[in-house]
């Protein structure tokens, strides 16, 4: 898997917090039915160990990882679990290291200028923008353009309505969490309409075209 080129063709990151097993094996199908191959489950959710590797093998069209990475006990575990990526909250120089070791996409979140580059320079696959609704959404992306060719990727408030500007802005991707799971649906089961919800984000983030160079990155990587 090449973690900049499935980004670059997604766009959309699947974040679930799965409050059960069983809700979390429907939550992930559904919105892989929509056409989301990249998916996140928290590292909080139930049974989350378990959880990866099941979904792993019903849906082999996917990259399944995991977040909310704040141990070195978390990291080991998601390591055992067979997670394709990793994501955390904050900036950890440490377990950034350990997973670039291994050739694990670390996807580490940042707040400000400061700690995105350090971030990067301490071998991020890519960084997370979090909370990006604090932030001022787009608005904040844009303005951070001079970091250059840091590929970002904003969480935390990213919505079906502001999904497209925050592309449009210059993220290489969004990661989507409540907004892609109505409560309502989560309560009636209603996987159909979720599907839905993915499907049509999906499309809609077709038109938007991701200015980063890869191969440029990808010098950056190896450089840095």
């Amino acid at each position: 898997m090449n973690w900049l080129e499935s980004l670059e063709q997604q766009r959309v990151i699947a974040v679930i917090r799965a409050p059960s097993y069983r809700v979390g094996l429907q939550m992930a199908k559904a919105v892989a039915t929509g056409g989301i191959k990249l998916i996140e489950i928290t590292a909080d959710s139930d049974r989350a160990w378990d959880l990866i590797p099941e979904l792993q093998q019903e849906l082999p069209d996917c990259v399944i990882g995991t977040g909310t990475i704040l141990t070195n006990d978390q990291w080991s575990d998601a390591v055992s679990s067979g997670a394709q990526f990793m994501f955390s909250p904050h900036v950890d120089v440490g377990l950034i290291g350990k997973s670039r070791s291994i050739g694990m996409p670390m996807i580490p979140g940042a707040f400000s200028p400061t700690e995105i580059v350090t971030a990067w320079q301490a071998g991020a696959a890519s960084v997370k923008v979090f909370p990006i609704q604090s932030l001022g959404g787009a608005e904040y992306i844009r303005a951070i353009s001079p970091l250059g060719q840091i590929p970002l990727i904003p969480t935390g408030g990213v919505n079906l309505l502001n999904a497209k500007d925050l592309i449009g802005a210059g993220a290489i991707a969004v990661g989507l969490a409540g907004s892609l799971f109505p409560k309502k649906c989560l309560e009636e089961e209603d996987w159909g309409s979720i599907s839905t919800i993915a499907r049509n984000l999906i499309e809609s983030l077709k038109s938007q075209r991701v200015s980063y160079n890869i191969n440029q990155i990808k010098a950056m990587e190896t450089n840095s």
